[in-house]
């Protein structure tokens, strides 16, 4: 496994400076958002290129709405993502993470005919057959991540995002990226969650159940990382911890708290 941060987890004005912090501290990637990145990616290459930190994903985030009744919307959003995509490649990154839809749902309920919720299926199977072969033609994969219930009443669990990658055949290219904060809330079992879907994973975000980093929650990181081990894990493992929109107070406080979180890390096999 790879251990990848947030790159605003990190202090540093610029971009070299937290890739040379993730360097010292043993991080071998560094996950980046996709918000304004085209303008970043010659920064961000030439601090991989000093560095030796690679880019591990291009986080998508909060961008467009792929599943909104309006076709401009829906046009703007795919647009946002497709750039998301090639960026990625610009950067050398493994995969785009996309969250498909956040908060309430914006299609119509046309229950008997179809519910929201299988309208929006619907559209984001239709979105995926052209995505599916965009990414694999570009050479990059698509990391589709399962959010807890209170931020979006759409694909919660990873049996939820499993089901969408069956629709399409299991594309190679299109993958489940496993956020241990939301498994938290949504999953029964988080270490069989896990194994039960070692095949649709391509990426995996590291965070305690409180959204903290591994060891000031109540997450079992040893159990998860008995699994990835046993199911033959090889991809990112990634701390994501607090919320977008940090500073760098934020990043000077998790960089006092990571240290006893390496240790942890290291400890259960998550980490060299």
């Amino acid at each position: 496994m790879l251990l990848a941060i947030q790159e605003d987890m990190l202090p540093g004005k610029t971009a070299l400076e937290r890739f040379e912090t993730a360097k010292v501290l043993g991080f071998e990637g560094i996950e980046v958002w996709g918000k304004g990145l085209t303008a970043r990616v010659p920064e961000l290459a030439d601090a991989v290129e000093k560095t030796g930190v690679v880019i591990s994903a291009v986080n998508h985030g909060r961008q467009g709405r792929l599943l909104d009744p309006d076709r401009e919307q829906r046009e703007t959003a795919l647009a946002e993502l497709r750039q998301s995509v090639v960026d990625g490649v610009d950067l050398g990154a493994t995969g785009v993470i996309l969250v498909p839809h956040f908060a309430d749902p914006t299609l119509p309920d046309l229950t008997p005919y179809k519910s929201v919720v299988q309208l929006e299926y619907e559209m984001l199977h239709n979105h995926l057959r052209t995505l599916s072969d965009y990414v694999y033609a570009i050479g990059i994969d698509l990391y589709i991540e399962p959010v807890n219930r209170y931020e979006t009443h759409f694909i919660n669990t990873l049996a939820d995002a499993a089901w969408v990658r069956r629709k399409i055949k299991d594309h190679p290219h299109i993958k489940i990226t496993a956020d241990l904060f939301h498994m938290a809330m949504e999953e029964t079992n988080t270490a069989q969650a896990l194994r039960d879907h070692a095949n649709d994973l391509g990426y995996v975000h590291l965070a305690d159940s409180n959204r903290r980093l591994p060891g000031q929650g109540m997450t079992d990181f040893a159990a998860v990382a008995s699994v990835l081990k046993d199911v033959g894990y090889e991809g990112w493992v990634s701390l994501e911890c607090g919320a977008p929109g940090r500073n760098q107070d934020f990043a000077r406080q998790y960089m006092a708290e990571l240290p006893q979180c390496l240790d942890l890390l290291r400890t259960v096999g998550l980490f060299r």
